[in-house]
């Protein structure tokens, strides 16, 4: 499996635990991770977005068609190793990530606040992380 982070500045625990859990799904075979462009900086709060795209593993497989009226040819057909609702059910079963607060056909979303209060100062932030997986085609 390939993990292109290329585009990402490495921030986003939760995009962390998402993409490790990614690479441990054997019908993944690209994910490429990126921060998107409503990343901001405040000083009550931090709000980070991050994308991942996904890409499947394709699987060859034979299946039978009509020839002059009788099922007695096949054809190598290529499909997708798993299909993207297939993946809203891994991610699901995940300990670490959950069920996701959006998902649809296109695109699984996670939304995750945590309070940060860092050492010796008496006032802490809220961090704020989307992230958002689409399938790459």
């Amino acid at each position: 499996m390939d993990v292109d982070s290329a585009g990402w500045s490495g921030e986003g625990a939760f995009t962390q635990v998402v993409v490790d859990t990614l690479r441990t799904i054997d019908k993944v075979t690209l994910v490429k991770v990126e921060d998107a462009p409503a990343t901001r900086s405040e000083a009550d709060y931090n709000f980070i977005a991050n994308e991942i795209f996904v890409t499947f593993a394709m699987e060859e497989r034979y299946e039978p068609f009509k020839s002059l009226g009788i099922f007695n040819r096949k054809r190598r057909v290529s499909a997708r190793a798993m299909t993207f609702d297939e993946l809203v059910k891994v991610l699901e079963a995940s300990e670490a990530i959950g069920p996701a607060d959006y998902a649809d056909e296109g695109m699984i979303q996670y939304l995750r606040t945590e309070r940060i209060i860092p050492p010796y100062q008496t006032r802490g932030y809220k961090l704020v992380e989307l992230v958002r997986i689409y399938e790459a085609k």
